[in-house]
């Protein structure tokens, strides 16, 4: 029985475009050998709002920890498409999109869903969704491999989106609303300078989560980031 190619070709087509190659390699320059290639495109996605002004609320963790990220690895945010900025690049060995989608939050699935449907990623395996959490202290990190949206509206619109709460995500905490506080104003508005030093170094740490899940697998990540800030 012969090889099915048709998901195949799809996947070496993306892949030409990913690295720059407007047509497919003539037999002496091939890439890879066809019948055995299996390969993954992350698509690595912060939540947020867009526009100055919501830039460093507490609402916009995951557009924070993707600009961290992308000045790591050198990954230039080039593209506008799919209701999201992304640039293209390559973490640990791993092909991935750095993504910030442009819907704001409550729509961020129609991006998220674009996006993976675009690039051919499965969910289960090929996406990490990083993002606020009230419900953690300021700067602590919670990775998970799946759940449910747990009030996050964003995260609401994802599983509403793709069908299917299988996705790995990076949550930041960002603490709980003051007693009396309505909480869109809380997550709409800036920390206060103890708050936003801790949450400057959990940026680099959900960085890291987020190469550990690259390399290591999500469990691995869990292990050493689902720990209580000292």
């Amino acid at each position: 029985m012969g090889v099915q190619t048709t998901g195949l070709v799809k996947r070496q087509v993306l892949f030409y475009n990913f690295i720059g190659i407007s047509k497919r390699p003539s037999p002496g320059q091939r890439l890879f050998r066809t019948e055995s290639v299996v390969w993954k495109m992350y698509i690595i996605a912060g939540l947020g709002n867009p526009g100055r002004k919501y830039a460093g609320t507490r609402h916009n963790m995951g557009f924070a920890v993707i600009e961290r990220l992308a000045e790591r690895h050198g990954i230039a945010a080039a593209e506008e498409k799919l209701k999201a900025v992304y640039g293209k690049g390559v973490i640990a060995g791993e092909k991935v999109i750095l993504a910030q989608p442009q819907t704001f939050m409550n729509l961020s699935g129609e991006s998220v869903r674009a996006l993976t449907d675009y690039f051919k990623a499965d969910p289960a395996s090929e996406l990490i969704v990083i993002y606020d959490d009230i419900s953690l202290p300021p700067g602590q990190l919670r990775v998970r491999p799946k759940g449910s949206a747990g009030g996050h509206n964003g995260i609401k619109n994802i599983i509403q989106m793709l069908g299917t709460e299988n996705f790995a995500r990076v949550r930041v905490g960002i603490g709980e609303k003051p007693k009396g506080w309505d909480l869109a104003d809380y997550v709409l508005g800036h920390p206060d300078a103890a708050d936003a030093k801790l949450l400057e170094e959990a940026f680099d740490r959900a960085a890291d989560a987020v190469e550990m899940i690259l390399t290591d697998g999500v469990d691995e990540a869990m292990n050493r980031f689902n720990t209580k800030n000292r």
